[in-house]
């Protein structure tokens, strides 16, 4: 009888930590998989200060903004709360999950959208203003990608690494929270300019 029970609580606790083991596999799994990829993207919180700096970058504009690689939603949420209509493309379903219920907690879930997406298979033409969490392997293809889709009046704001090519029209912050702010019109150059034609003069 005493060998039974053993087995059984053996049985049990088998149980109980394979369980365990299985649940945890399923936490964090989409959370390792994107360092797995060719391009690193992990997910790392934005810093307050980081937040403070890409609303700074918002002040006096307007429109539609998305956050590409919106992580928990931080960003979006932030943005909604300042009057846009916010979206984040995320590839981590746990992430858009949490997303979507702190947006709902905040109350700001009307005026905001979470999708679960790979960035690369996302047109974003239609947003005026783009912000930016990347990594430096990823920046000239996205660059390059911005370049195509956007119109000339949108703004791209990114996060802890620049773009390689583009100047930033304005930056803010310091060390792991400087942000810059890339208005496209002067990096493609398309800028409507003003042609003065001299009064002619009397002869």
């Amino acid at each position: 009888e005493g060998s039974s029970r053993r087995r059984s609580w053996g049985l049990l606790v088998t149980a109980g930590v394979g369980g365990t083991l299985v649940a945890l596999y399923a936490v964090v799994i989409p959370f390792v998989t994107p360092a797995l990829r060719k391009v690193c993207l992990p997910f790392v919180p934005a810093t307050s200060g980081q937040i403070q700096n890409v609303l700074k970058m918002l002040e006096n504009r307007s429109g539609s903004l998305v956050d590409i690689g919106s992580g928990d939603g931080r960003i979006v949420i932030a943005a909604a709360k300042r009057g846009f209509k916010a979206v984040g493309y995320e590839l981590n379903p746990w992430l858009v999950w949490y997303s979507r219920y702190h947006a709902w907690r905040d109350g700001v879930h009307r005026n905001t959208k979470f999708y679960i997406s790979d960035l690369w298979k996302v047109s974003f033409s239609h947003y005026m203003n783009v912000v930016v969490f990347g990594v430096p392997q990823m920046m000239p293809q996205l660059e390059k990608k911005l370049e195509e889709e956007l119109e000339c009046n949108a703004r791209i704001i990114a996060c802890r690494f620049p773009f390689p090519c583009w100047i930033p029209d304005h930056t803010t912050g310091e060390g792991i929270d400087t942000v810059w702010a890339y208005d496209l019109k002067h990096s493609r150059g398309c800028e409507t300019k003003s042609l003065k034609i001299a009064p002619e003069t009397e002869s």
